[in-house]
């Protein structure tokens, strides 16, 4: 992101629209959603001065890029999320918001930022730079750093942040581990405005000198409880307190996650100013829109019965599969298809690629059942998931609610079937 002619311009007006772009970004629509599923969902904001809720998007001030993405996306009214978050995030308020999984959140932070920066234009007093010895080696200064624990998660984000922003000219970039780090390098080399990253990642293109982030002045971690789980504490106090990030005060902070454990608050103790508490729904819980069903099941029988649910599913339903570890999803896929069932797989020794491939087969409905470790647990937004299995019990009761988050999402209906009743115990 350097200095060009585009910084005196007005960063609100739209550029031309491009039929290609529209149909590449919006051309599956935003369809399924059941708003009116969420109207009754209770709400809870604490702190000073919050901000009252919105009740439709044209209650805000929005500028006529986010209103127009708005609608190209399909969105009609906010979800209870949206209608309290957006309020309190353009009010530049930090934010620490707990809402079921699948309820809206990256929307609820993507479009109030972005408007921000629209309406702010480029960056002031970017650090001066010395000429490269070699093209493309200039360091970029985004604006908005959006963490997130997986790849998956940080592509879908980014995913979304494009949709915001078409005919901008801000542009969303993403870094993850998994990839090639010399082609991501590239793309940043096309400038970067707004980062989606996951940890690992990030530090090593700071290391590279690729990024430098005080010039950050929205930071976002999107399920933050998920990225201790996973060893990122480190990193992520590394990214905020020590690698120049702009201080308390000079960045507006965000966190969202569907769980609130004692770590989470000491993050949001630690990196959040006079920031305002969003619960929605029961923090910690599943959406009202899951039938789970519990089932008892001995371990000899647990495929014979498996077999017995995929057979009884919808043929156009999605089916996920959730097992502990990656040596039973892969032994569990195999299983399956010498059955002949049309099953794919995900968990971490996949390549990149195979995650990407598995992902989308299982989305277009080419392969309607997928075997997942936690890896596909949280975040990830698959329409049409009618039906999540816990073949095998996680081992707390956060994972277990992300895990049935894959179903019910943003007001679908949704069933929940537990298969394995041994390991309810570690819940008392």
């Amino acid at each position: 992101m350097q200095r060009n002619e585009d910084e005196e311009e007005d960063w609100s007006r739209p550029l031309p629209r491009d039929e290609r772009v529209e149909r590449q970004l919006f051309g599956q629509g935003h369809t399924g959603i059941n708003f009116e599923k969420y109207e009754d969902i209770p709400v809870e904001a604490t702190g000073e001065d919050c901000p009252t809720q919105i009740n439709n998007f044209i209650e805000m001030p929005l500028t006529e890029l986010v209103c127009f993405n708005i609608e190209m996306a399909g969105y009609k009214n906010p979800t209870p999320v949206q209608k309290h978050a957006m309020p309190i995030i353009l009010n530049k308020r930090d934010l620490m918001a707990c809402a079921q999984t699948g309820s809206g959140k990256t929307a609820a932070f993507l479009m109030p930022i972005l408007n921000q920066i629209f309406e702010e234009g480029p960056p002031k007093n970017l650090p001066v730079q010395t000429q490269p010895r070699y093209p493309g080696r200039m360091k970029q200064f985004p604006m908005a750093l959006v963490l997130s624990p997986t790849r998956e998660l940080a592509c879908q984000i980014y995913d979304e942040a494009c949709k915001f922003s078409y005919r901008s000219r801000v542009r969303p970039c993403v870094v993850y581990g998994g990839a090639d780090p010399v082609q991501q390098m590239k793309d940043l080399d096309r400038g970067c405005h707004l980062l989606v990253a996951t940890p690992g990642r990030l530090v090593d293109m700071i290391e590279r000198g690729k990024l430098s982030l005080e010039m950050v002045k929205y930071l976002v971690l999107d399920e933050a409880d998920r990225m201790l789980d996973m060893g990122f504490e480190p990193q992520i106090r590394r990214i905020v307190l020590e690698d120049n990030m702009p201080p308390l005060g000079k960045r507006q902070t965000l966190m969202f996650s569907a769980t609130f454990p004692k770590k989470v608050q000491e993050l949001a103790r630690n990196f959040l100013s006079n920031y305002i508490f969003l619960a929605v729904g029961r923090v910690g819980s599943t959406s009202e829109n899951i039938t789970q069903k519990v089932v008892w099941v001995d371990e000899h029988d647990k495929r014979s019965f498996l077999l017995d649910l995929l057979n009884a599913a919808a043929r156009d339903s999605l089916t996920l599969t959730f097992v502990e570890t990656k040596k039973g999803a892969d032994a569990l896929e195999q299983f399956l298809s010498k059955e002949g069932y049309p099953v794919t797989s995900i968990h971490g020794d996949r390549s990149q690629k195979e995650r990407e491939e598995a992902l989308w087969s299982f989305r277009t409905g080419r392969t309607p059942i997928m075997v997942a470790t936690a890896v596909a647990a949280r975040g990830l937004d698959i329409p049409n998931v009618k039906h999540v299995i816990n073949f095998d019990l996680p081992s707390d009761v956060e994972e277990y609610v992300h895990r049935i988050g894959r179903t019910g999402r943003v007001g679908n209906l949704g069933e929940f079937h537990e298969t394995n009743l041994h390991l309810l115990k570690r819940y008392k």
